[in-house]
């Protein structure tokens, strides 16, 4: 699998670069994780601070907004096996109503969406979920 993307600070991946008739050309999005030319998985990587409440509003609302619109293309094209992968670390995630809202943006894609932390990385983005 080859996964792209700045690494550190960078240039972010727009999705028209990936998908000519993507709805939202301009959508920014950290990395990719394909297998060829088949896209397995798009992601975004945030840190959380433990600034509280505007923070929380807007990451959980932009995050549930990018995955609908991600894998309402994806089932509009059959891209079937497409996933969406949100990384998060940071004091933030402490916020028991923080992760809660996470649980259900992941919840809400019937095992297409996964957020994870650093440390879950290994343990929940696998090869198996990627290729299913």
């Amino acid at each position: 699998l080859a996964i792209t993307g700045p690494r550190g600070a960078g240039r972010d991946i727009r999705l028209g670069e990936i998908w000519s008739d993507y709805p939202n050309p301009t959508r920014p999005v950290d990395f990719i994780i394909a297998k060829g030319k088949d896209v397995l998985a798009v992601g975004l990587a945030r840190y959380d601070s433990d600034r509280g409440g505007a923070q929380e509003d807007v990451r959980t609302g932009g995050y549930r907004d990018c995955a609908q619109e991600i894998l309402a293309y994806a089932h509009k094209k059959g891209l079937r096996r497409l996933k969406v992968i949100f990384v998060n670390d940071g004091p933030g995630l402490l916020l028991g109503s923080m992760w809660a809202d996470y649980a259900r943006i992941e919840e809400s894609g019937r095992g297409r969406i996964k957020i994870v932390t650093l440390r879950m990385v290994p343990e929940r983005i696998t090869r198996e979920w990627l290729d299913t």
